[in-house]
This record gives C-alpha cells, sequence and structure tokens, in this order.
C-alpha cells in the first residue's frame, strides 16, 4: 500500500497539467428561433460532426427546436438536410396543399370566390369568425409520424432520447416560459413554433394552449445551463438582431419577417459564458418566411461554424469519433418499436361526431398501417368542418403497438365566400356564396350561391348527404340555373351580329353521387332533368324591332364521369395535372318557335344521344419551379343530331374552350359535336411576381356543321382543316384572383385579334349538359 501512494499523486500531478476536465467536459448546443433562418443551424451541426465536437446536450426555441427535435431523435444533419430540400417539407413549413394528400371527396367545381371566410355559430347564435393561419394539417402529421419512434424509445423522457433535448414554449395567459421535457416530442416541438399570428395553437393533453417559446425566450443559454450545466455552451442564433439606426432603405424589406417575430428577446452575445462559443450566422437578406432557400440558408450555417472553428476546437478539447457516433445513432434508432399501429381514437367532439370523424379510418390488414392512418387523416381533413383536428401516435406497451388518437374541433358550420371580376369588356360579375353544415351521425350541408353581371348570370342550391367508409360516398341534390348574353361582348375590334345576338339559359335539376377511392380521384353518377332555352338570329343583318328565333330543348341526362384533379391554381395553372372523362346520355325534346330572322316554320322533334368527353392537362415545372410548360388535350365524340336549323344546332353543341375567356365570345368554329384538341402552355417569370404565359391550341372539327341555303344545319362528311388559338400575356396572383392581360388569336370570324385584360376568376357554373 505505502508503494502505490508515490503513484497515485504521480499520477494526479499529471491530470493537473492536462486541460481542466477534458476527460468530463460536456457540450451543450443552444438554437434560437428565427424562423426559415433557423435552417442554418443544420450547418452548424453539420461542421461540428464532421469535426468531431460533441454534442452532450441539446435546447431549441422555435425553428431551433425543430432542429434540435431531429437531431435529438437520432437523425444526422445531412439527413436533415435531405430532409428539407424535399418538395413535402416546403408543404409543411409553408401549409400549401400537398399535391398527393389531398382529396376531392368534397371538392365541388371551381368557383369565381376570392374570399373564404369561417364562421363558427352555436345554438344560441353566437358566432366566432375563425383567422387565416398558416395551414397546419400536413406538418402536424409529418411531425407525429417523424418523431414518434424516438419518443417511444426514450419512454417519452427527454433525458433518454439519443442527446438529452430541452425545447421552450410560452404560457400566454400566465405569461411563464415553459420547459419541455417529457411527453409527445411532436407536441413540445409544435408548441414550440407555435408563432402568433401564424400558426394556431395546439390543445396539450393537460388542457393548456402554448406559444412559440421566442416570446420570452429566443436564446435559452440560461435554460441549459439550469437544465443540464455543461462544461461549455455553443450558442447558434439566427434571430433578428437590433439595428444601430433605422433601417430606412430595407424597412419594407425587413418588416414582413420582423413582424413574424415580434416579442421575440434579443440574443445575449456574452450569455454563452467565458468558455463557451456564439455563432452567429450572417443572414443579412434572408426573411423569417425563405424556406425555400433552404441550400443557402444551410451554407450560411455551415460557413459561420467554420469561422469559429479554430475557436470551438481549442475551448473543447474532447472529440468524438464520427464512425463511434453513427453506430450509436443507429442502435438507438433500431431500439424503437416497430411501426404497428393497433389502434385510432377519435375525441374532442360529440360521442356520435366522434364515431362519424372515426370512420375515415379503415385498416388495410389486421392493424392499421401508416398508410391507413395517413389516408384516413386527410380524408377527414378534406371538409373544412373538421380543420382543427391534430394527431399524436403514442406507443401503448400493453398493446404492443402505438395508438393514434385524433383530436377533432368543430372548425366552422357557416361558410361565407365572395369573389368578382374586373375586366376591359362588359364581362364584370359579383358572386357570393354561403354553405351551412350539420353533423350527427352523418354530415349534411346546405349550398347556395349567385352570379350577377350584365353578360353572365346563375345560382345554384344544393344540400349534401356525406356518408363516411371504406368508400366514402355522398349524394347531393341540386339545382342550377345559367344565363349567358353574348350581345356586346365581342372585345374592342368588332363585332359579328350572328354571333352576338345570342342569350342562352339553361336550368338543371337534379342529383349527384359521388365517390372518392383514392387521392384527388372521384366518380360521380349525375341523373337530372334540364331545360335549355335559346334566342338567336339567322341572318347578320336585323334591327332593334326583331323577333329572335327561339329553341327549347327539355328532358333527361345521365352521366358518369372520372375527374382527377390536382392543379396548383383555379385559373393559370402552373404544376399538377387534371383528368377528366365524362359518358354522358341525352334524351330530350326539342320545340322551335318562328322568329323574324327565319325561313322555316316552327316545329317539334325529339333526340337521344351519347356524348363521350376527356379532357387531360398536366404540367411539369422546370428550373425550381421558377418556369413551367404544359400539355392541354381534350377529344369530344357525340351523337347529337341536327336540331331544327344550323344556328339552333351549334347553340346546343359542346364547346371548345382553351382560354379563361373562350366561353365570352360566341364562335361558330368553336363549336360541334365531334372535335379533338392539343395545347401547349409555357409560364416564365418576368421582372419579379409577374409570370409571363403563352399557349398555343389546334383543334380539328369532324363532321362539322355548316348552314345550308335553307338555314338548315348540314353535316359535312369529313375532317375540316385545323384551328389555331394562341394566347400570350401576363399574370400577377393577387389576393383577390389573378390579374392578367392577353393578346389574344381566334380561327373565327366572330373574333380574330384581340386584348383582354381582367382581375379576379373567370369562372362560370358548367352547362347542363357538361
Amino acid at each position: 500500500m505505502q508503494k502505490m501512494i508515490p503513484r497515485i499523486v504521480a499520477l494526479l500531478g499529471l491530470a493537473c497539467l492536462l486541460p481542466f476536465g477534458a476527460s468530463a467536459q460536456r457540450v451543450g448546443v443552444v438554437l434560437s428561433g428565427g424562423g426559415a433562418k433557423g435552417l442554418a443551424h443544420v450547418g452548424v451541426l453539420k461542421v461540428l460532426e464532421e469535426n468531431g465536437i460533441p454534442i452532450d446536450y441539446i435546447i431549441g426555441t422555435s425553428m431551433g427546436s425543430i432542429v434540435g427535435a431531429l437531431y435529438a431523435a437520432g437523425y444526422s444533419p445531412r439527413e436533415m438536410e435531405q430532409l428539407m430540400l424535399t418538395p413535402e417539407f416546403q408543404n409543411w413549413v409553408s401549409g400549401k396543399p400537398t399535391e398527393d394528400k389531398t382529396f376531392n371527396y368534397l371538392t365541388a367545381e371551381p368557383s369565381p370566390s376570392a374570399l373564404r371566410v369561417g364562421v363558427a355559430l352555436d345554438s344560441t347564435f353566437k358566432a366566432r369568425i375563425s383567422t387565416n393561419l398558416v395551414n397546419d394539417l400536413n406538418l402536424n402529421f409529418a411531425l407525429a409520424r417523424t418523431l414518434a419512434p424516438a419518443a417511444a424509445q426514450a419512454n417519452y423522457d427527454f433525458d433518454k432520447l439519443f442527446v438529452p433535448f430541452r425545447c421552450l414554449a410560452a404560457e400566454v395567459f400566465t405569461r411563464k416560459q415553459v420547459i419541455q421535457k417529457s411527453g409527445s416530442l411532436a407536441d413540445a416541438v409544435r408548441n414550440s413554433m407555435t408563432v402568433p399570428l401564424a400558426f394556431r395553437p395546439i390543445r396539450n393533453p393537460d388542457g393548456r394552449y402554448l406559444f412559440d417559446g421566442g416570446i420570452y425566450n429566443n436564446f435559452p443559454t440560461d435554460v441549459m445551463r439550469k437544465e443540464f450545466a455543461p462544461d461549455v455552451i455553443i450558442g447558434v442564433n439566427v434571430g433578428d438582431v437590433a439595428y444601430k439606426k433605422y433601417p430606412f432603405k430595407n424597412d419594407d424589406a425587413l418588416l414582413t419577417g420582423t413582424l413574424l417575430f415580434l416579442g421575440a428577446n434579443v440574443a445575449d452575445t456574452l450569455s454563452v459564458g467565458k468558455n463557451g462559443v456564439f455563432i452567429q450566422p450572417d443572414l443579412e437578406g434572408f426573411g423569417g418566411t425563405d424556406f425555400d432557400r433552404v441550400h443557402d440558408l444551410i451554407a450560411k450555417g455551415d460557413t459561420s461554424a467554420q469561422r469559429q472553428l479554430e475557436q470551438l476546437k481549442k475551448r473543447i478539447t474532447r472529440r468524438v469519433d464520427t464512425l463511434e457516433l453513427q453506430k450509436r445513432r443507429q442502435a438507438f434508432q433500431a431500439g424503437a418499436p416497430e411501426p404497428n399501429f393497433v389502434q385510432v381514437r377519435v375525441q374532442g367532439l360529440r360521442p356520435d361526431q366522434n364515431t362519424y370523424a372515426q370512420q375515415f379510418f379503415r385498416r388495410s390488414g389486421r392493424n392499421y398501417t401508416i398508410d391507413d392512418l395517413e389516408e384516413g387523416y386527410f380524408r377527414l381533413a378534406s371538409d373544412d368542418f373538421f380543420r382543427n383536428i391534430y394527431p399524436r401516435i403514442k406507443y401503448d406497451p400493453a398493446q404492443k403497438g402505438y395508438v393514434m388518437s385524433v383530436d377533432a374541433r368543430q372548425n366552422n358550420n357557416v361558410t361565407a365566400e365572395a369573389g368578382f371580376v374586373l375586366s376591359n369588356r362588359p364581362l364584370d360579375n359579383l358572386y357570393v356564396g354561403v354553405e351551412y353544415r350539420y353533423l350527427r351521425r352523418l354530415l349534411y350541408s346546405a349550398t347556395a350561391n349567385v352570379s350577377l353581371g350584365r353578360f353572365y348570370n346563375g345560382a345554384q342550391g344544393s344540400f349534401r348527404i356525406n356518408v363516411p367508409g371504406r368508400l366514402p360516398f355522398y349524394v347531393e341534390p341540386t339545382a342550377t340555373y345559367n344565363r349567358w348574353d353574348y350581345q356586346n361582348t365581342s372585345g374592342l375590334l368588332g363585332r359579328d351580329v350572328l354571333s352576338t345576338q345570342v342569350r342562352q339559359q339553361d336550368t338543371k335539376v337534379g342529383a349527384q353521387v359521388g365517390i372518392s377511392p383514392n387521392y384527388r380521384s372521384r366518380v360521380l353518377l349525375d341523373v337530372g332533368a334540364f331545360y335549355l332555352s335559346d334566342d338567336y338570329a339567322n341572318v347578320s343583318e336585323i334591327s332593334s324591332t326583331t323577333k329572335l328565333d327561339k329553341t327549347n330543348f327539355r328532358g333527361g341526362t345521365v352521366a358518369i364521369q372520372f375527374a382527377r384533379n390536382s392543379l396548383n391554381r383555379k385559373q393559370y395553372a402552373t404544376s399538377g395535372k387534371r383528368a377528366v372523362f365524362t359518358v354522358r346520355g341525352v334524351s330530350g325534346s326539342e320545340d322551335y318557335k318562328q322568329g323574324d330572322t327565319s325561313i322555316l316554320p316552327g316545329f317539334s322533334q325529339n333526340h337521344q344521344w351519347v356524348q363521350l368527353r376527356g379532357t387531360l392537362e398536366k404540367y411539369f415545372p422546370l428550373k425550381g419551379d421558377k418556369h413551367a410548360w404544359g400539355y392541354y388535350a381534350e377529344v369530344v365524340v357525340s351523337g347529337q343530331g341536327t336540331f331544327a336549323n344550323y344556328r339552333s344546332s351549334i347553340t346546343t353543341a359542346p364547346v371548345f374552350a382553351p382560354l379563361p375567356d373562350s366561353r365570352t365570345s360566341f364562335m361558330d368554329n368553336y363549336r360541334s359535336p365531334r372535335y379533338a384538341a392539343v395545347g401547349l402552355r409555357y409560364t416564365m417569370p418576368f421582372l419579379g411576381k409577374l409570370e409571363w404565359r403563352n399557349e398555343v391550341f389546334t383543334h380539328v372539327n369532324y363532321q362539322p356543321l355548316r348552314q345550308g341555303d335553307d338555314q338548315r344545319a348540314v353535316r359535312l362528311n369529313s375532317f375540316e382543316r385545323p384551328r389555331l388559338t394562341a394566347s400570350t400575356g401576363l399574370v400577377f396572383q393577387t389576393p383577390v384572383g389573378p390579374l392578367a392581360l392577353h393578346a389574344l388569336f381566334y380561327d373565327d370570324p366572330a373574333r380574330r385579334f384581340s386584348v383582354y385584360g381582367h382581375l379576379g376568376y373567370l369562372l362560370f357554373r358548367s352547362r347542363a349538359l357538361e
């Protein structure tokens, strides 16, 4: 024993010569909030790992909580970068609907509405208007799905994650900071990034609403010191900084980001401590919403860490072997429970309403798959009656599987819509609509809308019953009225009497049965009774007292339609795909009344025919979605016979309308029972946010109708020559709809060259036999 004492003293002396605490040196990383600028955190973490600098604890706020939680869940910085470069991530953070995760089950045909306001009306007739926040449906499910395995592996204790983790939230009613250290990892992150006026708060299991932790502490070095007491703190700040003087030249550009993080405290550069390292990436020119600049932001974080690398290595002498780190990461991930989903629970509504919502979740086998859960979640979210839904995925040891619970809240049972069109031609229109929804065992909805204008007037009312199930379907009785008056709508460069002295109106009463077999697809059975009434002239010279000819056509129709639509816009789309295929049968009776312009007597006859119509358009984004080209194809084959005269045959025939204003002019060469058309579209940026849009189409009429010497319709037995349609112009997307100005060419005597401009959505209800 006496011989060992000198050796122990010698070893202690040697230890005193080593850097203080090197063998036990622990490192904590603090990641601030800052919206999209928080992507720079990934670049910093990449540099730390590549140089073997340890990360023993991690704390994040707001966007820093997302990056920190992913790291604590076992994701490497490179895996995070790959994730954030995907289109799916962009949809999460921007709230854009994901094309392949949106159902057409409840989607009506596009309306000209630009404003949609939801109101929650209770039994005492008290109203609550919903605010327009970022749509968080994609984000919530992505967080639950991505972070559930790591949380289960840690038994919902953040100290047992791959790296011990904390994230901050704010409780605004008592004005307290909340340090989240256990429970659902996805909930903790979602709370921490609930920026007021951007993301809606979620109700936590304890009943509280929490908000962005950056409100009270955007750079929580004090929390790191209190919770983990590391030897060294690495603090990465991407939040707003105070300016020495007012930035007059940049204030407009900075305003949005500043308001987004209003109230977040300014980082204290000295709070990392004397032996800590403060990293401030140079993010001048970046805003809090620039999530599409992933590469640039991560590179900025990388550069800032590289500049501090010498100091980092000097103050942190302990190193971590990167291969050993990867083995530990893989071992942690492998220890998570298998993705076995055994149960779905819906809560937050009345018992019968919860039962209705739960029926959207269907097993594909004995247990659920993650795809089953995702499909049910987005099916439920397809109606904004359930917009306030929040998913939680938690492992249940007793059932040896994950349980998904969905917190569903009624969002709006009354929705009001409004829209308008202003034009350089007399096409101005006003649209208003209202919808009321009532949920018990089934969801019932009643809608009414009206369009008022000089050229087009219309109204529609419907009542809908939605039935959930493996194949959700609905039954919807509907009444629709349309009226088009083509007088004085021929444009700037002349008029043609035959094309302008046309008034058409149709009324249809019927019902639809719709089924949504998968994402974005819908199959419809349409049955109805119709009444068409057309007034027109048969000669090119008339007076103000001339009595026009009239054709009334009444009967019944039945159709089966398949539709799939993932276009990104109602009008002037630049991405996505739309396919519509319809088979329609028509049976009716024509009643022709002679006017002053006819040489034919009035009479009646019956008509029956079958019509096939197919439309396909698709877009291909280029150069980072800034440019896009697309194609358009349409085929119509109809067995429609000739009516009393040529004009009545043309007014009833299908219409080729490739451009937004094509329906606003009556052109004989664009109306035919049989035609085929193809077209190309190309869109590119122009002077910032403007889009230069170019479109060209050609269509060929087969066995076209022509007017004979006796005003009757004559069907030719051949193909007509191809006809050209072209458009070039500028489009700007405004909050109330597109602002567009186009130069147009139509291959028709009624309208050749014209200039057309409009503000708002130029959309009309479908004709009765379309």
